[in-house]
């Protein structure tokens, strides 16, 4: 058992593999519950006695069961916390802090994929892993007070902010240097990390960012009044901040539920039916300017070096787990095209991109694909460097090759093997069985790619030009099997804009 001293008060790890201590479930904030519920993470109440941190602590409310991660229990309140894995007898090492994805609705740091012994031990990193306010909680519109007393819309993201503030406060202590923090994520992770970047309140606490599949565009205040309006009458409740306050978080949770899955089962229902995440982060003008994208289009966070990598098959990962809606006739695409504004023609070039007997289900999961990752990821790169930031691409191609039934370079997969926890079994499904050698090679390369960003701010590669142009890292195992190049489908996207979705 190791000892660490944080300022507000000392915290006991334990020893987990090759000289790493793990000091988990550390509080950065109060726990946003009672008078806290739906405000600005509080300050945590100091202790003096040393505090035993060596396990996970509660996950946020939600519904999802992850393979491997806690659940969330009614009555868990201690849920703003963190954790951090550090070599032994580290000092002023770079940190990465990472970011759950998981739709704003649900996930933790306690996934298996997201243990931080390898990058620590291999990659010589400090690594933090946060737990923040997903779902209603943490992102959900709550109106004014009758008083006047507001409530943030992007609660999640100002528990970010929180845990990002605690790192430079307190990670000396781990051995870590507060001057050299990068912020990474996944999916909505990632998008997070891209909304940190362009907030005022996160200015000056990470000078780099890598983001694996960020999602875009964010909600509007209408969207998100919309939905709140929607899941009030589920809970059987008006919709105000009174009323919303004395209603249980699984109440909550279960309304969202519900709502989420009223969309899923009405095609009429605009552009929410195909995938119903009802919470993002909501472009207020106050806490988020703007949408991320527009943001760095601008010239935001230019002094933050920025790493990007998306998947090349992301959405065949949603089809696989039954989240999204299977479109399967051309008069089915087409309206999907029309409920989210994207050009008439836009399925009829990607379908003439595609093999020839390629069905309307792969033409539907390729474009809605690029329209939430890829085309928004490799946008946020290319705009960064644009106004004047360093950028670096990457895509990850890890895909069996000659098989149409064989393993996609889906959504998350990435992960584990860039933490190099890719031999795990509870991600097995992400990879499609046990790690081949090529796979660990594949993941050796990952992971020194993100050591060496975060220490130094160059994974490796070019970076951008000023034009936004220039090469991105592939990575797919380098195991000699001739893959089948997929089409290039960026020029399709022409001048369509993103804008923050409304109702």
């Amino acid at each position: 058992m190791v000892v660490f001293r944080t300022n507000d008060g000392p915290v006991r790890g334990r020893g987990v593999a090759d000289d790493v201590v793990a000091v988990l479930g550390i509080p950065y904030a109060a726990p946003p519950f009672g008078a806290a519920r739906f405000r600005e993470p509080l300050p945590v109440e100091p202790w003096t006695e040393v505090r035993d941190c060596t396990r996970f602590g509660p996950v946020a409310p939600q519904s999802a069961e992850l393979p491997g991660a806690p659940s969330w229990s009614p009555g868990d309140e201690d849920v703003l916390t963190l954790n951090v894995w550090a070599p032994a007898g580290a000092t002023s090492l770079p940190v990465l802090v990472w970011i759950h994805g998981g739709a704003y609705t649900f996930g933790s740091s306690a996934q298996p994929d997201f243990d931080g012994t390898a990058l620590a031990r291999d990659g010589g990193l400090i690594v933090v892993t946060i737990n923040y306010r997903v779902g209603f909680e943490g992102f959900g519109h709550v109106p004014a007070d009758g008083d006047g007393t507001l409530h943030p819309d992007n609660r999640g993201l100002l528990d970010q902010v929180a845990a990002l503030r605690w790192v430079r406060e307190n990670i000396g202590a781990f051995g870590g240097d507060p001057e050299n923090v990068t912020a990474a994520g996944q999916s909505a992770g990632a998008t997070s990390v891209a909304a940190l970047m362009v907030m005022d309140r996160a200015r000056g606490l990470f000078r780099r960012a890598i983001a694996h599949s960020a999602v875009g565009p964010c909600w509007s205040a209408g969207l998100a009044r919309e939905i709140t309006a929607r899941v009030a009458a589920a809970a059987g409740v008006p919709a105000t901040a009174a009323a919303l306050a004395a209603t249980p978080p699984e109440t909550l949770v279960a309304a969202s539920d519900t709502v989420a899955d009223d969309y899923r089962r009405d095609p009429a229902s605009g552009h929410l039916h195909y995938d119903p995440v009802l919470y993002a982060p909501v472009a207020d003008g106050d806490i988020l300017p703007a949408d991320p994208l527009a943001a760095v289009t601008a010239g935001a966070g230019r002094e933050v070096d920025l790493l990007v990598c998306h998947t090349t098959q992301e959405y065949w990962l949603m089809d696989a787990v039954g989240s999204s809606a299977k479109i399967t006739t051309w008069d089915g695409l087409k309206r999907f095209a029309a409920d989210f504004g994207l050009p008439d023609d836009l399925p009829d070039r990607y379908r003439a991109l595609l093999p020839d007997d390629a069905p309307v289900l792969d033409v539907y999961l390729s474009v809605f694909g690029d329209l939430l990752f890829a085309e928004y990821s490799s946008r946020l790169g290319e705009a960064h460097a644009r106004a004047g930031g360093r950028a670096f691409m990457s895509r990850f191609d890890r895909r069996s090759p000659g098989t149409e039934e064989g393993v996609r370079a889906w959504h998350c997969a990435d992960v584990p093997l860039a933490f190099g926890n890719h031999g795990l079994a509870p991600v097995e499904f992400l990879l499609g069985g046990p790690p081949s050698p090529a796979d660990d090679h594949l993941s050796r390369r990952m992971l020194a790619a993100w050591a060496e960003f975060a220490s130094t701010g160059d994974p490796g590669w070019q970076s951008l030009d000023s034009s936004g142009s220039g090469p991105a890292r592939i990575w797919a195992p380098d195991d000699g099997e001739a893959r089948t190049p997929l089409p290039d489908t960026r020029p399709l996207w022409g001048d369509f804009e993103y804008r923050p979705l409304e109702p």
